[in-house]
């Protein structure tokens, strides 16, 4: 069973944007991987520091987890449909976000049944499209996309950048985290902003100013006023 408990699209137009450099990296980066010939299925977490567990408004145990899930997928996902489609798994705080694009209907259930049964994970958001794989012109720029987002969430000096999952696909930029409202908003209009995105999805587990106050690392910026 899907369980849809957190989406809530926000439509938006995109402006003109990219100041960074890393951006030619972020390319660089997909680009070698693609040329190796690497499995379809993505996953969405990386290898967590001492200093990014500090940082992280999710408990050490959920960060073990959610890597836990991602690693998991994969096999779960080749045992479901084999190495049809393109796949990107990335889980926060438990819930299982997919992305991506499967030939069929069926493939599309079957990869979803397949992962409800994971250990641990206590929701997924299926945005998993029934459509031919993307291009790799398509996933260097959603990598591109990412980058930006990524970037200015840390120019800007009234949010937390690390509170943020950025994952887009096909222009659509997905975000995730245990923010307040207020830092929901920000961050939407935030990406609203970035050239070439097309629409702004929120994942978000929102939390009271209360509830943040009792995981806010010490580092983390103030309210905007």
């Amino acid at each position: 069973m899907t369980l849809h408990p957190l989406l809530r699209p926000a439509p938006v137009s995109g402006h003109p944007s990219g100041r960074r450099t890393l951006l030619a990296v972020a390319v660089a980066a997909l680009l070698g991987s693609a040329l190796s010939g690497c499995a379809p299925i993505v996953m969405g977490g990386a290898a967590v520091s001492g200093v990014l567990f500090a940082s992280d408004r999710r408990t050490s145990g959920t960060v073990v987890d959610d890597q836990g899930i991602e690693l998991k997928a994969g096999p779960r996902i080749r045992e479901a449909v084999g190495e049809r489609g393109h796949i990107n798994v990335t889980s926060f705080n438990r819930v299982l976000l997919l992305t991506g694009e499967v030939p069929t209907e069926a493939d599309k259930a079957a990869v979803a049944a397949a992962l409800t049964k994971l250990e641990n994970v206590k929701g997924l958001l299926d945005e998993l499209a029934v459509a031919p794989s993307s291009s790799l012109l398509d996933r260097s720029n959603d990598a591109l996309i990412t980058s930006k987002v990524k970037a200015s969430y840390v120019d800007a000096k009234d949010l937390f950048a690390n509170a943020f999952k950025v994952v887009t696909e096909r222009g659509v930029v997905f975000l995730m985290g245990r923010v307040t409202e207020r830092e929901a908003l920000r961050a939407v209009e935030i990406a609203r902003g970035v050239g070439g995105v097309k629409k702004v999805v929120r994942a978000f587990e929102i939390l009271t100013e209360a509830e943040l106050a009792q995981v806010q690392p010490p580092t983390s910026p103030p309210a905007a006023k």
